[in-house]
């Protein structure tokens, strides 16, 4: 049954707030539920331990760690052992050029392009979703993966921190000292912004998904842009095209450490990810409307 052909009763129930708040408890449940999302999920839940360990081994030994780094990183990690809580910061630092976005390409890549290798993508538009409401859910749902992969990290980070170290007022990069709690309200808004700083790359993730029927493919293609991206604003010869490249201002976040707030690069990087979430999730729509889905 063509989509033109869906009975007006049943053309109702789709346009329905409820039914399409189904569809997306639906995706989330399907995506968090497989096997590959609980390894990935446990890999980001792991790295806060691996760093919490080392660095309790290495001051340990009498030495102090990160010691001469920049202070999105490793200034961070060096202040570790004086607080748990820059533990979180530290492994977001750690896991944001990496291991965060890898895992949601995984995620995005996988996501249409999985459905039509399964074989299941023919069976979700006749439901009747629509294909704007199917892609609209999926990205949502991304985007929620997004927020709950950052927050694995954080939870994470903040149990290890708050076990092995000890946790107190924040001194912050400014050199002022703020309560724990301020610390820890500073600490749930930079693991959104994190999340947030995500969601144009899940954009760019959901178009390679739309282009292919193969899963492996897209998320292949996926992670290889993240990384092609990463090496290209590296290169000091290049520097002109830096601010407009998605994980440019990915690390602006440590400037929610700072006391007053700056925060003009994390309008900046939030900007530059709506701009590529409407490019790419625009580009997708295009594509997805108008491709001949055959599985």
């Amino acid at each position: 049954m063509s989509q033109a052909e869906v009975p007006p009763v049943a053309a109702d129930r789709a346009r329905s707030p409820l039914w399409t708040f189904g569809i997306l408890r639906s995706e989330l449940t399907t995506t968090l539920r497989r096997r590959r999302t609980l390894a990935l999920l446990g890999v980001l839940a792991a790295v806060p331990v691996l760093i919490g360990i080392a660095v309790k081994i290495e001051t340990g030994h009498g030495s102090s760690p990160g010691q001469g780094g920049g202070a999105a990183g490793p200034a961070f990690l060096s202040q570790v052992t004086n607080n748990g809580l820059f533990l979180v910061f530290a492994a977001l630092a750690v896991t944001l050029p990496v291991f965060l976005p890898m895992a949601v390409g995984v995620v995005a890549g996988d996501s249409i392009a999985g459905e039509a290798n399964a074989g299941t993508l023919r069976y979700l538009l006749v439901a009747p979703a629509g294909r704007t409401r199917l892609l609209l859910t999926k990205y949502a749902s991304i985007v929620t993966f997004c927020l709950v992969a950052t927050l694995v990290v954080a939870v994470s980070a903040l149990a290890v921190g708050a076990l092995l170290f000890p946790v107190g007022e924040v001194t912050t990069i400014s050199g002022t000292r703020i309560g724990f709690g301020e610390g820890l309200l500073r600490a749930g808004l930079i693991a959104v912004v994190v999340a947030a700083s995500l969601i144009g790359f899940a954009a760019l993730g959901l178009f390679v998904s739309t282009l292919t029927s193969s899963g492996i493919a897209a998320m292949a293609a996926t992670v290889g842009l993240l990384i092609t991206v990463q090496i290209v604003d590296t290169i000091p010869q290049l520097s002109g095209i830096h601010p407009y490249l998605f994980p440019h201002y990915w690390m602006s976040y440590a400037d929610l450490l700072r006391d007053p707030v700056y925060g003009d690069e994390v309008v900046k990087n939030l900007g530059l990810q709506g701009l590529y979430a409407a490019v790419f999730g625009s580009a997708a729509w295009a594509r997805f409307t108008a491709k001949d889905i055959t599985a």
